[in-house]
């Protein structure tokens, strides 16, 4: 078997860190507008800025509104754990296919859960994945609602109910899957990912 290629695209999924290689050149830090900057919420002690939300940063209107929300759908207090949302997240990146966000959050999933066989299975399996029951009917939600939002019925909530979820949790999980259908168009259509260049020897 081969080894893969370094920086070559990557079409599989993997929960390997991957890098983000944009298509349209990203704004430059240091030649970004005011709005620019506050959009990306640089700070003197906060320079870090990833290639993804400097190629956002062209549309500083946007970018402003769209990292708060985010960062609400993911990483809000009460309701789904943070686990879920990352399940949800991942549910969503197969269905449509996005190798980067479903490898960034797959990642998290299991650091957050300190297991990997629920993650190896979904890229095994993909959406037919046979999951442990809770996390089966967070899964196939997540891809159902993914493949054909119109179809998720009344029936859906209930499993999702009859399994323990409360009404705020399945509206996280609406939510976390959701913001997915656009999170995953926008790395696909600005960019691709790559396999990281090797670290050079020490």
């Amino acid at each position: 078997m081969s080894e893969p290629v370094q920086n070559s695209p990557v079409h599989e999924f993997t929960a390997e860190p991957l890098q983000w290689v944009p298509y349209l050149t990203p704004v430059r830090l240091e030649e970004a507008t005011p709005e620019q900057l506050d959009a990306m919420k640089v700070t003197p002690s906060n320079k870090k800025v990833s290639d993804y939300v400097l190629t956002l940063a062209h549309d500083p209107e946007s970018l402003a509104v769209r990292s708060p929300l985010f960062n609400a759908i993911m990483y809000g207090r009460d309701g789904l754990s943070r686990a879920e949302r990352e399940l949800g997240a991942v549910g969503a990146s197969i269905v449509n296919h996005c190798v980067y966000c479903a490898s960034v959050h797959a990642a998290q999933f299991n650091r957050l859960t300190e297991r990997t066989d629920v993650i190896e299975r979904i890229f095994a399996d993909g959406a037919a994945a046979e999951l442990e029951e809770h996390q089966q009917v967070i899964f196939d939600f997540a891809v159902k609602l993914s493949e054909t939002p119109p179809a998720v019925t009344h029936e859906d909530a209930a499993v999702l109910r009859d399994c323990g979820l409360s009404a705020l949790e399945i509206a996280d999980l609406v939510l976390s899957a959701a913001i997915f259908g656009w999170a995953n168009r926008l790395m696909h259509t600005l960019g691709e990912p790559r396999r990281p260049p090797a670290k050079p020897a020490a």
